[in-house]
Order: C-alpha cells, then structure tokens, then sequence
C-alpha cells in the first residue's frame, strides 16, 4: 500500500499531552506579571488574591452557594486523597474502577484506609461498570472521566436525589468540559495543570453541606495527616475555604491560575468551554470512526471522554501483535510525530492498553485538532508499511 502524502500543514501548538494539558492560546510568560512574589502567602494582599481565585472558580464551576471550595496541597491526587481520608468510614462504601487511576482509588481505600464494608465495582478498559449496581445507602467512589481509558460516566442521573451516602468525584480530566449535576455530587476534586492548563501541585477540593457535615461527624480509626486536615476542634476549618491554604502556595502558579480564569471567561463562560471540548472531541472521533487503523477505546459512543481520547490500534496488521510489539509500534509514531513538531507526549499511559492518547479541553484549538489527524495517518502508515 503506497503512502500517504506528508502533509505540509502543522499545528500551530503541538501541546496534546493528558497533563499537564496545553495552556491557555495566548499564554505567554507575562501572564505572571503583578504575581505577588517574594512576600508571605499569609499577608493580607496574599490572602485577598487566594480568595479571589476560590471565588472566581466556584463561579465558573457554577457551584451552588452552600458548596464549599477550597485550595489543597498535592494537586488533584492530594485534593482526592484528601476527601477519602475525611469523609470515608462511617457508611458502606461501593468504589468504581474502569482504568489507572479508578483502580489507585481502589488500593487506597481497599489496602490502606480499610474502612471495613468496602464493594469493588470495575470493568475492563473502555468499559463502565454496571453503575446500577451502586447503593444509594453507601458512599460512591468514583472517577468522573477515565483519563487513561478515553471513558466517562455519561451523566448523574444514576445517583439517587435522596441518597443517604456520599457520591465522591475525582473529576481531574472532565471538569470544565463534562458538565457537573452539583445535586448528585457531595465531594469533588480537579487540579489546576488540566482543563484550563494551569500550572501543576495545586487542587481544589469541593464540599457539598453533606459532605461538611460528615467530616464534622466522622470517627476514623486512621491518624489524620496534618496535609489532610480540614477539621478543626469539632467543626470544619473555614479559613482553609477562605484562602488560608494548609501550607505554602506557588504565588506563581496563583497568578497563573487567576489568568486561565480569564482567558475561560473571555471564551464564553462554562458553556464556551464545553462546547469548545465538545467540538475538538467530535473531531477527533470522526475521524477515528472513518479511520482503518485506529477506534476508540471507549466501547460505547455515549462514555466516549469530550478530554482525554484514547485510540487503540485496530489495523489488520496490528491486531494479531502482542502488547509488546503494539507497544513499538506507538513508540515510533510518537517519535516521528515528535521529531516534526507535530504533536508531543501523546503515547497511551504507561499502565493502559498501547494506543494513543489525544488531549482535546478547551484549551486546545480546533485548527490544531485539524493539522494533527492527517499526520497520524502518515505516521502510522509510515511505522506499519514494515510490518
């Protein structure tokens, strides 16, 4: 089979990583001009510039007002770790896992927290599982978008209005993209070097008033770290959700952070950035649907991720190899891929089925995502013509 012409046309940003994800068009090093740098995080200035970013978030995650949100150390896996620690024990909890990081979620709780009555419920990659499954009297754990699976929770609606359990969120790789039914969710947790392409160490943790009151209430059997701790004498710790971070935050990365919020205000709000993943996402499958070597890894077409595609390789050629020959066969396309600007850091994770992994947030531009798919035909059409 002859190849393909190389194409002439390239993006404009190469930047398709699953994270940290590209930053915001436009962004430039004088983004941080004015970062309050150099001086305590705990001044007054300090204070009002780390309120203000918790309370611009919540405005664009269009947070109901009895929500509450704070700045935590360890970024998303810090912010999540977090919400276990705090809210897990007193009730049954169901943990669902269909990739990587669901099944990190699953060792913690299940290996270190071992809060008793725990039920696992995980599916193969580019599957869900039986989300009916789920008992509205437990807590839930869950991934909102699998960001090593290309696959996410099609919706709320399978979560009990009048659950007595709490639904907890990881939803690092959907928020911003996936929209969010605040009702259903009582912890949610993002970092800041993903959707919005923010700068990364930081996460903000999201508490429904349910979720207060459990970590009010809760007993555990496990020492509390002083990273985790958001409860203090009995009650919650309000200055943690007013700015009074529990250690030193990157001023920088603050600085950063308050202008990815407004560059997502200038595109539109919450509806602009759904729709501008919505329409780089449906791109990409389009292709992939008409494409004779790469598919989805989502099985479903509803779970398909609007952020974090996953491809798996679905030539002729390629389906009898082993993983390991697949696995040669994606590094060579990301090195050609790489050696031209093309694209960079798009090889599936390390611990995923081998494929490619597209970013495709809001943060990307379309005219990028339409440069790019000609490439991975001739990449793969060049590293596959010696098989």
């Amino acid at each position: 089979m002859p190849l393909p012409p190389r194409p002439n046309r390239k993006p404009r940003r190469p930047f398709f990583s699953s994270g940290p994800t590209a930053k915001p068009p436009g962004w430039s090093t004088a983004w941080l001009d004015g970062a309050f740098i150099g001086r305590s995080h705990r001044a007054p200035e300090g204070r009002v510039r780390l309120e203000a970013v918790i309370d611009e978030t919540a405005e664009l995650l269009e947070l109901p007002r009895d929500y509450r949100l704070a700045i935590v150390p360890g970024s998303d896996t810090g912010a999540f770790e977090m919400a276990l620690w705090n809210l897990l024990g007193p009730r049954g909890v169901d943990v669902l896992a269909w990739e990587v990081f669901g099944k990190t979620w699953v060792r913690d709780v299940v290996e270190e927290l071992k809060p008793g009555d725990v039920r696992v419920r995980d599916a193969p990659f580019g599957h869900l599982p039986d989300l009916s499954e789920t008992d509205p009297a437990r807590d839930i754990v869950l991934t909102a978008n699998g960001t090593t699976s290309g696959v996410r929770i099609p919706g709320y609606d399978w979560i009990a209005a009048d659950r007595d359990g709490l639904t907890i969120v990881d939803a690092t790789s959907a928020i911003f993209a996936h929209r969010v039914d605040w009702p259903k969710v009582d912890a949610l947790t993002f970092s800041w070097q993903k959707a919005l392409g923010g700068e990364a160490a930081h996460g903000m943790l999201v508490l429904s008033p349910r979720a207060v009151e459990r970590a009010e209430t809760a007993r555990h059997k496990w020492p509390m770290p002083k990273l985790f701790r958001m409860v203090s004498d009995g009650g919650l710790d309000e200055t943690l959700f007013r700015g009074v971070t529990i250690n030193t935050p990157s001023m920088l990365a603050v600085e950063d952070w308050a202008r990815c919020l407004a560059w997502a205000r200038s595109v539109g709000g919450p509806a602009g950035l759904r729709a501008r993943a919505e329409a780089n996402a449906g791109l990409v499958y389009r292709w992939a649907d008409a494409s004779r070597w790469a598919t989805p890894m989502a099985a479903d077409p509803t779970t398909r991720s609007l952020t974090s595609i996953c491809l798996s390789l679905d030539d002729a050629r390629t389906r009898v190899l082993d993983a390991t020959a697949q696995w040669g066969i994606v590094a060579e396309i990301c090195h050609l891929l790489e050696r031209e600007h093309v694209a960079f850091d798009i090889a599936a994770h390390r611990h995923a089925p081998p494929g490619l992994r597209i970013w495709t947030g809001p943060t990307v531009e379309i005219g990028d995502i339409e440069a790019l798919l000609p490439w991975l035909d001739w990449a793969f059409a060049s590293v596959s013509s010696s098989i």
